[in-house]
This record gives structure tokens, sequence and C-alpha cells, in this order.
């Protein structure tokens, strides 16, 4: 597309949707991964600025061991297995660890105003332990809350924008 009052080229863009217990990666410059309906769920993006390839989870319980046939058949479903699928995925992409831009949001105490099942937390504490035991480091998040949130990696960019109904922000 040519914009006409500038006459510089401007690049479309192409959603590729990861669903809930998903995990999508891309290193196409065009792409735009994003996952929407994060709840108490994890949504997870990695991003390598020098070989364009980003990554993303949506997961929704802490560990594997609460139902292991499902981690088998669906890991992106859980923190542990998923995050191992997606940092592994990225790697074998050209991803380099130590590169990686690492950016979280979710973990909503939605439908749970009394505390009673800690999803949310125990879904970002789960996360934060795992990240911990690998040397991983959050470049930003934005967790907590009571809200629903969609979020958006560009690929070419590695821009993160998180929406939810009142606002959207730039990680």
């Amino acid at each position: 597309m040519i914009e006409a009052a500038t006459g510089t080229a401007k690049r479309s863009t192409i959603d590729q949707v990861v669903g809930i217990a998903d995990v999508q990666l891309a290193n196409d410059l065009q792409k735009v991964l994003v996952t929407y309906s994060l709840g108490s769920c994890i949504g997870v993006s990695i991003w390598d600025p020098e070989t364009h390839v980003g990554g993303m989870l949506h997961y929704m319980l802490p560990e594997s061991k609460l139902a292991p046939d499902k981690a088998k058949a669906q890991p992106a479903m859980f923190a542990d297995t998923g995050l191992a699928t997606l940092f592994r995925s990225a790697y074998k992409l050209g991803a380099v660890k130590k590169r990686l831009v690492v950016k979280i949001a979710g973990g909503s105490s939605l439908l749970d105003d009394n505390g009673t099942f800690n999803i949310g937390k125990r879904n970002y504490t789960a996360l934060r332990k795992i990240f911990w035991k690998n040397g991983i480091l959050v470049d930003k998040e934005d967790v907590g809350g009571s809200i629903s949130r969609t979020m958006r990696l560009h690929i070419e960019t590695g821009l993160v924008t998180i929406k939810n109904r009142t606002r959207e922000v730039t990680l």
C-alpha cells in the first residue's frame, strides 16, 4: 500500500490468533500474534530483536501435574509445559535466550471475588517461579486486577499492546 500524501510504503499486518491453551510462533514481519480473553489466564510474549522470531502462549492453569494426560495432549494449557513448548519452539526458529524480550499479561481475579480459587495469582506465581529457576527476566507486565485483556505482539517491531474495556497500553 502506498500512502498518497507522503509516497511512503506502509506494510499491512496479518493477525495470527493464539487461542486459549495455545502457543503460536512467527518470524514473518507482517504477522501480529494476538490472544483474547486473558482473565485468570496468562499471556506470555517473547521476541528476539535480531532474528524477529516471536511467540505467544495463552495458558490456563499453573501445573500440569493436575492433569498429566491433558498436559500431554495440550501442553499449552499449563504454565510448566506451555512455557517449555514456547521457548523450545522459539529456539528452533533461531531465537536466542539472552536476547529475548519477555512480556506478560493476565492473571486477573475474574468471578472469584472472595479469592477462593486464586487461579490468576497461582498462574502468575507459577510463571515467576519457572522464570526464576531458568534465569529469565520479564521486561514488562500488566497483571492482576479484575479485568480481561487482549494482548498483541507485532513481529516486525516487538511492540506489545494490551487492551481492555477502558484502555490500551504499550508494554
